[in-house]
């Protein structure tokens, strides 16, 4: 049967469906370094298409998670609404931490997920429950 709500990228299905209990995912914007040791789906188009929020708004209907993981200096380098709409989608699970605290998570995902985002600091782990 084909797709017609939800995902439909058959890449970002694929890793989606194969993480586990306590598993991580990295969602990020354009500019993250490569990580070779990690499969990464690019999803990128243009600058801002899609973003990191919008991606994760996207997964999150079918994608049971515990923690989010977003850089401290998320909340200096962008405005409040921008702070805002972060809390308001990520909601209770949402962790600050420094942004190198944050890349020494990135060896144990399971993937990688590249936006278009252009936001500074955009970048989050997800933990899922």
């Amino acid at each position: 049967m084909m797709l017609r709500t939800g995902i439909l990228n058959p890449h970002l299905l694929d890793l989606v469906s194969r993480i586990r209990h306590t598993n991580t995912l990295v969602i990020s914007d354009r500019g993250f370094p490569f990580w070779p040791q990690i499969e990464t789906v690019d999803i990128s188009l243009i600058d801002d298409v899609p973003t990191v929020i919008q991606v994760f708004a996207a997964m999150k209907e079918n994608f049971d998670y515990s923690h989010v993981w977003v850089a401290e200096e998320f909340k200096t380098s962008n405005s409040a609404e921008k702070l805002a709409e972060l809390q308001s989608q990520v909601g209770d699970t949402l962790q600050f931490e420094s942004h190198v605290a944050l890349k020494q998570r990135v060896p144990g995902a399971i993937g990688l997920i590249r936006t278009g985002d252009t936001t500074q600091y955009a970048n989050m782990i997800i933990e899922s429950a």
